[in-house]
């Protein structure tokens, strides 16, 4: 099975990758963002609660929102793999995916973190949000504060990753193709 952990900052281009990845390898996107917007639309007993966090303007408790993904893994047993992206977020929230995968008999294969320095990011997201009417991404303000909780407390997980040989760094920049030909040699070599 092969699981990846399509890391890196807002404005990166995971979700544009996202996509081309699960064409080419056959896996099933897991994105917590969507998982938390899905729970919360179907009034789940997991989204309730997660809408309580929320409305407080606090994060999801990890045992949550791991609780969360659990439940979409096994919505889809005959998965080849999967690409989580926004998940992990700390290394204890990669502890307890590895905890998780290692009762299904499965791993994490690998970690891609796809790099962009930040005034790039910036100039990114102030785009987004005049071309997909993004909100969160139109106050440089904003923008340039998710990047930096991103880089304080996102960020850390990589070492993680790091210390059990499964981390590789991208270069997020160029075209679509280029960065997609990058991931894919990248991940062909756990192949």
């Amino acid at each position: 099975m092969l699981n990846v952990v399509l890391f890196g900052p807002p404005g990166a281009g995971k979700g544009t990758q996202s996509e081309i990845l699960l064409q080419r390898y056959g896996l099933v996107h897991l994105s917590t963002g969507d998982i938390f917007r899905a729970n919360i639309k179907g009034e789940t007993a997991l989204g309730q609660q997660a809408k309580a966090f929320m409305d407080k303007g606090e994060l999801v408790p990890d045992s949550l929102t791991i609780s969360m993904l659990e439940s979409e893994v096994v919505k889809h047993p005959d998965s080849k793999g999967f690409i989580f992206d926004g998940f992990p977020r700390t290394s204890a929230q990669a502890a307890a995916l590895d905890s998780f995968l290692a009762g299904k008999s499965s791993a994490i294969t690998c970690m891609l973190a796809l790099e962009v320095d930040e005034e790039e990011l910036i100039k990114r997201l102030l785009n987004r949000a005049t071309t997909s009417g993004r909100a969160d991404d139109a106050d440089e303000t904003i923008v340039r504060n998710r990047i930096a909780v991103y880089n304080r407390e996102t960020s850390p997980v990589a070492n993680y990753y790091r210390d059990q040989q499964k981390y590789r760094g991208i270069v997020g920049v160029g075209s679509v193709e280029e960065i997609t030909q990058r991931l894919c040699s990248a991940l062909d070599t756990f192949l």
